[in-house]
């Protein structure tokens, strides 16, 4: 039975054997002119894919690396100008309401030049008859002239110059002796005058005069008195600009 079914194997395997023997040397190699042209051009593929990674698509990935680093820069320059001009425009704002309060102020607080100087010395000889006081020394007065003026810029530089100011003015220098309590009534009423006044500095000692002073207003004339106190004040007042140096035409009534 086991010889009976060894004999068709053993004849497969010989019709096999056969067939190849049957073969031609060329049919019998494994690697033809065909198969080494189709690998030679796989080869040749390759290097192109290879030459064409390290030729082309290296140096663009460099590129746009590059690229993306300047749009960063790009973005970063483009914040910074817009912060710059937002900044601009509220420097802008800022100027506009600072130019607005002063003149504001101007119109409101400060008088016109020639009615503010007549007004001062009124103001100055009332307030020292007011409050019975002596006039030693001065008012003496120093015209001021505006820190945007051409002749402020041009003239010669006095000692008031640091007094100085966008306004037109003048500096006041005055000393009078009473007594203390009067010469405190006396800078009160300096200091509520309507007239826009700036007490610069003030200095006081012992009077060596002797001089009777005249009582002040409402100062019984039996009342005791001390020695009399100086009072040295050095002031400032300011006017309204006039058209040509606020560049303006200035419609406030003087």
């Amino acid at each position: 039975m086991s010889e009976q079914m060894s004999a068709p194997q053993t004849s497969k395997r010989d019709r096999i054997r056969a067939s190849f023997n049957n073969l031609s040397p060329r049919e019998q190699r494994i690697l033809g002119p065909a198969e080494i042209i189709g690998l030679a051009g796989s080869v040749l593929i390759l290097l192109l894919v290879v030459v064409s990674y390290l030729y082309f698509l290296v140096p663009a990935n460099s590129q746009l690396v590059g690229l993306q680093a300047q749009r960063s820069l790009l973005q970063a320059q483009l914040k910074d100008l817009q912060s710059v001009i937002k900044r601009g425009e509220s420097t802008e704002v800022s100027v506009q309401k600072i130019n607005q309060s002063l003149d504001e102020f101007e119109s409101e607080h400060l008088l016109g030049p020639d009615r503010g100087r007549i007004g001062l010395y009124d103001s100055l000889n009332v307030l020292i008859h007011k409050n019975g006081l002596r006039n030693t020394s001065g008012p003496t007065y120093t015209t001021l002239e505006s820190s945007t003026s051409k002749a402020s810029s041009t003239g010669s530089r006095s000692a008031n110059t640091k007094w100085q100011s966008v306004y037109p003015g003048i500096a006041i220098s005055v000393t009078v002796e009473g007594q203390y309590q009067n010469l405190r009534r006396f800078i009160h009423d300096l200091e509520m005058n309507t007239q826009f006044i700036i007490i610069n500095s003030v200095e006081l000692e012992r009077s060596t005069e002797t001089n009777n002073l005249l009582p002040a207003e409402g100062e019984p004339t039996t009342v005791a008195r001390v020695s009399p106190v100086s009072l040295r004040l050095e002031m400032t007042t300011y006017f309204q600009r006039s058209a040509r140096e606020d560049g303006t035409t200035n419609t406030t009534a003087h």
